[in-house]
């Protein structure tokens, strides 16, 4: 009886002091102040506060990535002026790793951290501050406390100079904009800070307030993008049967040439070109990458592959799902644009014939899956070189044409009672709402399975584990579609490589697999110098007057030697896919394809 005594009354001495442990670490007050004293240098000082404090050390920690954007980005490396004061006075502190500072707070129980944040890298991910606005990417600006994930935090913000607005999806504390609040790290690392004079505007949608925050101007109507960014909102919002929001933040970077985007869970942040909104294709665009932004708060937000929360921000989070998180996005940011009515169906039939062109025309799609695709994100998606086109695939492309042939698949299949929208909804449901968790590979595979209505095994064998060719047709043919290639009939002669020239010299800045730079030994970074012993100064005219077969001797300067290259002029094996109509749809086809597109003839 006295050992079972024991062991139970060491547990709850351990119970004791893990719930003493957690209390403490609630109890800790987090503020920070940010001030902008060098703007016009591109820097951002933060004075961070821990208030109430009782351990003995304390491990203070920057993350690495920033959700969304799958590579380690160090953002350490931009932290400088770093110091630690307690009672007035500086104490030492030791940083143990790249993004670690060790401290011993024995006897302290109010700290205060000084540094500086370095902001100059222009992109929807990354801190960027001049004299014209702050876009504080708050993985990259705020560090935290090890073990204190949980903890709420305050952030005051001082303007520069005659900034009046602060736009993000964080909460106002006591109606202040420059004040606010955030629950717990993981939302302060998912809501980034605009500040600055950002021209604002909002709109009611789903029964969520939404505010546009538009910086650096630009040829956009407000009163069009209100209207048409609602109508987004609620096609979205229709999939899932929810905007679980109460409030949603468009940040919008207007810049000469801008693009890209990045989710968060209240609120995106969307790169735009500033005068492409005046044309219709332009437009379109935008619209696009709003509603693939937008439609990341449910798909990859909330309803997400396991591993993607809670996060690991030290290191890499592996995921062989983003042809679902990203890919399924991708697909939706048009068929959306489709189903509400913004867009006629044959332009959204040209938009997926471009997408399976780009898939098609990448030679890396017989190399990597998408699933291997997904998991290397970190090492090959994100650091693409002159080889990636050879052998890697885009999880964003494939996983869309994937995306395409399931819904095509579950709304035939179902006699066109269910489509994908239903296993979004379902997965969303089961996943986030009721378990609580993301989702396995496997329970994705089931849920897409359950309104199929068949097994999926041999589908993901070859389209998401596998490289085999797709049956575009098969798929399209259920809705009374086929896919053609206008470039069947040719036979035209390639170089296989892209250059680019610069300085007057012709440069090899890539080349295709199989092709005839490849076969025959043209490296990248090789200058194109002579064709036949004649000087060239326009690539394109090496292919006048020639036929596949044709034998060619090109000198080019390698690494400052000439080198003299016999080629033969292979076919141009890229693909100019089209979607057309089948002659006499049947009348099943004709449902399916109702179904598919919201089809009434236009």
């Amino acid at each position: 009886m006295r050992k079972p005594l024991i062991a139970i009354l060491f547990f709850l001495i351990l119970l004791f002091m893990n719930v003493n442990t957690s209390n403490a670490a609630t109890a800790v007050k987090i503020s920070y102040n940010v001030t902008f004293p060098e703007v016009q240098a591109h820097y951002t000082d933060i004075e961070m506060n821990i208030e109430h404090l009782t351990q003995n050390t304390l491990v203070l920690k920057m993350p690495v990535w920033t959700p969304g954007s799958y590579l380690v980005r160090e953002f350490a490396k931009n932290i400088e002026g770093f110091t630690i004061s307690a009672n007035g006075k500086e104490i030492p502190f030791k940083k143990t790793r790249k993004n670690w500072w060790s401290i011993n707070t024995q006897g302290l129980s109010h700290i205060t951290i000084k540094y500086k944040v370095y902001c100059f890298e222009n992109s929807v991910r990354t801190a960027m501050v001049d004299l014209s606005h702050a876009f504080l990417s708050t993985s990259g600006i705020f560090i935290y406390p090890e073990g204190m994930l949980q903890n709420p935090s305050t952030i005051h913000i001082a303007p520069f100079g005659g900034w009046d607005k602060v736009s993000t999806s964080l909460e106002m504390v006591n109606n202040d904009p420059f004040t606010v609040q955030a629950p717990n790290y993981d939302i302060l690392f998912d809501s980034p800070i605009e500040v600055g004079n950002q021209d604002v505007f909002g709109f009611d949608a789903a029964g969520v307030k939404y505010q546009v925050a538009m910086y650096g101007g630009g040829n956009y109507d407000k009163e069009r993008l209100k209207k048409d960014m609602a109508k987004i909102v609620e096609q979205e919002t229709a999939v899932y049967g929810e905007n679980p929001n109460k409030h949603y933040v468009f940040i919008v970077h207007n810049n000469f040439r801008g693009g890209g985007g990045l989710e968060h869970l209240s609120s995106c942040v969307l790169g735009a070109s500033r005068d492409a909104y005046g044309s219709e294709r332009g437009y379109q665009n935008f619209l696009s990458l709003v509603a693939h932004e937008h439609f990341h708060l449910w798909n990859v937000k909330r309803l997400r592959p396991i591993v993607l929360g809670p996060f690991d921000y030290d290191n890499e989070n592996y995921t062989t799902d983003l042809w679902i998180a990203e890919g399924f996005t991708a697909y939706y940011q048009d068929i959306i644009l489709r189903h509400a009515g913004l867009i006629p169906a044959d332009n959204y039939l040209n938009v997926m014939a471009n997408d399976i062109n780009q898939v098609e025309n990448t030679p890396g799609k017989k190399i990597q899956s998408v699933a291997d695709a997904s998991f290397d994100a970190w090492i090959k998606a994100y650091r693409p070189n002159e080889n990636s086109n050879n052998s890697t695939i885009s999880y964003y492309s494939k996983g869309s044409a994937i995306a395409m042939l399931l819904d095509l698949e579950i709304i035939n299949d179902s006699q066109t009672k269910y489509s994908l929208d239903d296993v979004m909804k379902y997965m969303y449901n089961t996943y986030y709402k009721l378990k609580k968790r993301g989702y396995t590979d496997e329970e994705f595979k089931q849920g897409l399975e359950k309104f199929a209505g068949k097994n999926l095994d041999e589908f993901y064998k070859k389209y998401v584990y596998g490289v085999n060719d797709v049956d575009y047709n098969k798929y399209l043919g259920y809705a009374g579609y086929k896919i053609t290639d206008a470039a069947a009939a040719t036979d035209d002669p390639s170089l296989g490589m892209m250059t680019a020239t610069t300085n007057g010299k012709i440069i090899v800045m890539s080349v295709l697999r199989d092709g005839t730079a490849w076969v025959d030994g043209i490296n990248v970074n090789d200058e194109i110098v002579s064709v036949d012993g004649k000087p060239v100064t326009d690539v394109n005219s090496i292919l006048a007057d020639k036929k596949v077969g044709d034998k060619l001797s090109i000198t080019v300067n390698r690494d400052g030697l000439p080198l003299v290259l016999p080629i033969t002029l292979l076919r141009n094996d890229l693909v100019k896919y089209k979607i057309e109509t089948l002659d006499d749809p049947s009348a099943q086809q004709l449902k399916v394809r109702t179904k598919w597109l919201n089809y009434n003839g236009n």
